[in-house]
C-alpha cells in the first residue's frame, strides 16, 4: 500500500470516527436536536398556509427550500469554520508534517460533514413526511432524485467553504461569512416563493447555488402543482445541474490552491503567534 492510498484509508477512517464524536459529545448533539426541532417546528407552523397560486401546504413548500439550505451552511461555514479552528490549535500543522498528511486531513473532513449533512437531512425530512404526506410523491424516484440533488450540492459546496476557510485569519472571521450566506436564504427563496420578490434580487439570488438547490430539492420532493410558484413555471433542471456543476468546478480548482498556499504558510512560528494573540484577547 503506497502512502497516498494510506491517507485516503486514513482519511476515511478519521471522518468515520469524528462524525462517531458529535453523536456522543453532549453539546454537539444538543445544537443538533435543538437546530431540528426549531426546522421543524417552523413548517408545522406554516402548515395550514398554502403557496400562492396553489393548494400546496407553505409548510410543505418550505421542507425542500430547508433542505437545500442545510447543505449551503454545512457545506461553507461548516467546511470553513472546521479549518479556521484546525489551523489554529495546531491540527494542520501536524498533518502536514505527515506523508499527505492534509490529503487525509481533507478527506476526513469530507467524511465527516458530509455523513453529518445526511443525517441532518434525514432527521428533518423524516417527520415532515408524516407531517406532510404530499411530499416525494412518486416515491423511490423522488428519493434518488433528492440523493443526486445532495450529492452535487455537497461537491458544489464544500470546496468553496474550504477555499474560504483557508482565508480565513481565525476562527473568529468565519463569522463574515455566516453574514452573507444568512443574506442568500433571505433572497433565494426559502421561506417563501423567489417570484414575489424584484426581478433584480431574483438575478442575484440565481448566481449563487443555495437557490438552485433549493430548486432541485422542490423538483424532488413536490408535486407539479407548486411549479405555479416558481421562475418560468418550471423545475429547470438542466440550468440547476449547469450551475452546481459549474461552482463544483470553481470550488474543485480554487480549493486546493488556496490550501496549498495555506499549507506552505503553516510552521510552528506562525502557530506560536495566533497563540499568543488569542492569549492577549484573552488578557
Amino acid at each position: 500500500m503506497n502512502a497516498r492510498t494510506a491517507a485516503l484509508r486514513s482519511g476515511l477512517a478519521r471522518g468515520w470516527i469524528e462524525f462517531k464524536q458529535t453523536w456522543t459529545n453532549a453539546e454537539d448533539l444538543i445544537s443538533q436536536l435543538v437546530f431540528t426541532v426549531l426546522l421543524i417546528g417552523t413548517v408545522f407552523f406554516m402548515r395550514n398556509a398554502t403557496l400562492p397560486g396553489t393548494s400546496l401546504s407553505l409548510g410543505a413548500a418550505t421542507v425542500p427550500g430547508l433542505l437545500g439550505a442545510g447543505i449551503v451552511f454545512t457545506g461553507l461555514t461548516g467546511a470553513a469554520g472546521y479549518l479556521a479552528i484546525d489551523r489554529e490549535d495546531g491540527t494542520l500543522l501536524r498533518a502536514k508534517a505527515t506523508p499527505h498528511g492534509m490529503l487525509g486531513y481533507l478527506v476526513g473532513k469530507t467524511t465527516m460533514l458530509s455523513l453529518s449533512q445526511i443525517t441532518s437531512l434525514v432527521a428533518v425530512l423524516i417527520p415532515c413526511l408524516f407531517v406532510f404526506p404530499g411530499l416525494a410523491p412518486d416515491g423511490v424516484r423522488d428519493y434518488l432524485h433528492l440523493a443526486w440533488v445532495l450529492v452535487i450540492g455537497l461537491f458544489a459546496t464544500m470546496p468553496i467553504g474550504a477555499a474560504l476557510g483557508s482565508l480565513a485569519g481565525s476562527s473568529r472571521s468565519t463569522g463574515l461569512i455566516v453574514l452573507p450566506v444568512m443574506g442568500l436564504g433571505a433572497i433565494s427563496g426559502i421561506f417563501y416563493p423567489i417570484t414575489a420578490l424584484p426581478e433584480w434580487v431574483q438575478g442575484v439570488a440565481q448566481v449563487f447555488p443555495m437557490y438552485w438547490l433549493g430548486l432541485g430539492m422542490r423538483s424532488a420532493l413536490l408535486p407539479d402543482t407548486a411549479l405555479a410558484a416558481e421562475i418560468g413555471q418550471s423545475w429547470r433542471p438542466l440550468p440547476t445541474l449547469a450551475v452546481l456543476v459549474a461552482w463544483s468546478v470553481i470550488g474543485l480548482v480554487l480549493a486546493p490552491i488556496l490550501l496549498r498556499r495555506m499549507a506552505r504558510r503553516e510552521a510552528g512560528s506562525s502557530l506560536a503567534q495566533r497563540r499568543q494573540k488569542a492569549m492577549q484577547r484573552v488578557g
